[in-house]
């Protein structure tokens, strides 16, 4: 069965300037995972889908996605 593409909408909050974007997203993403807005089971976009949509490097994803991944947030 072919995989499905669906949009995956996340209010993220303004970047505060003096933080690097990586600690940003991962801040922001830990944040929504901690407070049940991001829920067990519930499939995050590929690192280019979502570097794409919010018009971050793929790096920028990668770098967040590997430190969430680290601590236990995420499954990849």
């Amino acid at each position: 069965m072919a995989k499905q593409a669906t949009a995956f909408d996340l209010a993220l909050p303004p970047k505060d300037p003096g933080v690097p974007a990586y600690r940003w997203l991962y801040g922001a993403l830990r944040d929504e995972i901690l407070h049940g807005h991001l829920r067990p089971g519930t499939g995050l976009p590929s690192t280019r889908d979502f570097a794409r949509q919010y018009g971050f490097a793929r790096g920028t994803i990668v770098n967040a996605f590997e430190q969430l991944k680290s601590e236990g947030y995420i499954e990849g």
